[in-house]
């Protein structure tokens, strides 16, 4: 995979993590709209594959994020801009240093880890799947009565158009308790990014 920074997952909460595995899908929705317009052909998102987790690597995303975090930082928003060189053999080197082969292998984890991320309830810690997980928080947005009306419009907006295209359930059951087993680490980990 080349380093197309799928949004470095970490700096995205579990709260908002589902919305951000089923917005993959959203750059087909803006190809449409841009239909229209003459332009280079489009190029098809590549499809998330789901690689076997290991306790080192979900071990390793918790050692690293916070360092991967302050690296991918100094990264430009616009995807479009070029990434400095320098930026990218840090993020390389900060992946190895915590067990890594390299920037890209961390990605592939991270993606791995969100895809289970999507689906679990974190009410009963249990993995029901994307589709259902995003379900429980629209009716979560729905009921929140703390929420200002033009938050919840705009979340309900995200949390329905993520439901449309909900992202691949996961397959393999090993990422799965993995991922169960080290929940709450993984959870404030992410969350501390918020």
């Amino acid at each position: 995979m080349p380093l197309s920074f799928r949004p470095v997952v970490v700096a995205l909460g579990v709260g908002v993590f589902a919305v951000a595995v089923a917005s993959v899908s959203s750059s087909a929705v803006f190809a449409q709209a841009n239909k229209a317009a003459p332009a280079a052909p489009a190029v098809a998102e590549p499809a998330m594959k789901e690689i076997t987790l290991t306790e080192k690597q979900v071990q390793g995303v918790l050692a690293a994020y916070k360092d991967i975090d302050a690296v991918a930082a100094k990264l430009p928003d616009d995807q479009d801009t070029k990434p400095d060189p320098k930026v990218l053999k840090q993020l390389d080197d900060v992946a190895k240093k915590h067990g890594f082969a390299s920037y890209d292998e961390y990605s592939d984890v991270i993606e791995a880890i969100g895809m289970v991320l999507a689906g679990v309830d974190p009410k009963t810690k249990t993995y029901v799947g994307p589709a259902a997980a995003l379900k429980d928080q629209i009716a979560a947005v729905e009921a929140d009565t703390k929420m200002s009306a033009d938050d919840k419009k705009q979340a309900l907006a995200d949390l329905n158009e993520a439901a449309k295209d909900p992202g691949p359930a996961v397959t393999n059951k090993t990422n799965i308790e993995l991922v169960l087993k080290n929940y709450d680490a993984l959870s404030q980990a992410l969350d501390d990014d918020e």
